[in-house]
């Protein structure tokens, strides 16, 4: 596995650099960067201070203007910050120019959450995928890597043994490629053949963004021990149990958390992991309801779904942490109207959310809150399709 991309065991201090533009403003841009110091965090990071400029675009040299540029340098050198952390994808020579100039370690978005993948990666199956997702990221920023070859890079005549070298590289990395692809295929076939074995009980699937709640609540529903923490993506390897409600059993599978800017290379190969939720008869969309930015989370986890088609299956909306939750109280005496910052649990519970067609329940998997009766949805949705699927036992229920 390449090891140019992942972070040192020892904790590192990191800054996290984001820009303000057209297409995102500096309250969109406050959020991302709160996520990025989580991921950071996760990753074993330290985060000692945040960068931020507003550009109509970014720079196609370094991605931030030369002034910042400066300034993130000074802060570096005075400060010996081991990493800078840019909240968006870096190009190749965007990468190589920042390194350049910083001469420190320069990781974006992207490789941030690879680095994290590649630590919670249990199963061989998450390692291979992992592994095909970081090759793919290196492929092209093969060149920046060679740090070794600074003194040959520029003038006439001195091209050779690097670019040979770097070229050698790249076809080793290009057949490592190929063949983590074959693998991935035949454990694809392995893994379709589990689920056409398990096709005969009904399958329901979490699903949302990471750090929500699934494996707390796959806990509760299976009486089972799914790992499961305060960090993004505690869970990465899909996990299925067996669980029974009444005398009605089905399979629930914990899936990969979502999350913004979730990079093509990890969504290309984890195409085989989120068959689960395509293969699903019913999904249950967890969101973390005192999460601030909520709403974005949900419509991030439904535009992956329709990627993946599989926005059209029956979907139980599930709010969870509500225990968590809290609102901006409303000064009385202040006429204004009131916000979403001010809405109470009881707001949330009349607003859209309530009224749509899917089913929706507002839970606490961590204080079990509604449980009793999230089970008897779920029960109530799994009978039907066992009915239909199964006329001949309708006589059990």
């Amino acid at each position: 596995m390449p090891e140019n991309i992942s972070l040192d065991k020892k904790q590192e201090t990191a800054i996290l650099v984001g820009v303000i533009t057209k297409d995102q403003d500096e309250v969109k841009m406050q959020e991302y960067l709160d996520e990025l110091s989580f991921l950071a965090d996760t990753a074993g990071a330290l985060v000692m201070k945040r960068f931020t400029q507003k550009l109509d675009y970014p720079n196609p040299k370094t991605f931030i203007g030369k002034g910042k540029l400066e300034e993130i340098a000074d802060y570096c050198r005075a400060m010996e910050i081991d990493l800078v952390i840019f909240d968006d994808e870096l190009s190749p020579s965007q990468m190589r120019n920042l390194e350049a100039e910083l001469k420190i370690r320069i990781l974006d978005r992207t490789n941030l959450i690879l680095d994290i993948f590649a630590k919670r990666a249990q199963t061989a199956h998450a390692k291979t995928q992992v592994e095909l997702a970081q090759y793919q990221y290196l492929l092209p920023r093969l060149t920046g890597m060679w740090t070794h070859l600074e003194r040959q890079r520029g003038g006439i005549g001195m091209r050779g043994p690097g670019e040979t070298e770097i070229e050698t590289d790249r076809r080793v990395i290009r057949e490592k490629i190929a063949k983590l692809k074959e693998d991935l295929e035949k454990i694809d076939k392995q893994m379709a053949t589990q689920r056409k074995n398990r096709a005969k009980l009904v399958r329901v699937a979490l699903v949302g963004y990471t750090n929500v709640g699934k494996s707390t609540l796959m806990n509760l529903l299976s009486k089972s021990e799914v790992f499961a923490e305060n960090k993004l993506f505690a869970t990465l390897d899909t996990t299925v149990r067996k669980v029974v409600i009444e005398n009605l059993p089905f399979l629930l599978s914990d899936t990969v958390g979502f999350i913004r800017k979730l990079p093509h290379h990890l969504v290309e190969s984890f195409k085989s992991t989120l068959d689960e939720l395509r293969e699903a008869d019913i999904l249950i969309h967890v969101v973390d309801i005192s999460h601030p930015q909520f709403e974005d989370h949900l419509n991030t986890v439904r535009v992956t779904l329709q990627e993946l088609n599989a926005d059209d299956k029956p979907t139980i909306m599930l709010f969870n942490k509500i225990d968590a939750f809290e609102f901006e109280q409303k000064d009385p005496d202040d006429l204004s109207p009131k916000t979403k910052l001010n809405f109470t649990l009881a707001d949330w519970q009349e607003t859209y959310m309530a009224k749509e067609n899917t089913p929706v329940l507002f839970i606490s998997a961590k204080k079990k809150t509604n449980i009793d009766e999230l089970r008897m949805l779920i029960y109530e949705h799994v009978k039907n399709i066992h009915t239909q699927r199964f006329p001949y036992d309708s006589f059990l229920f």
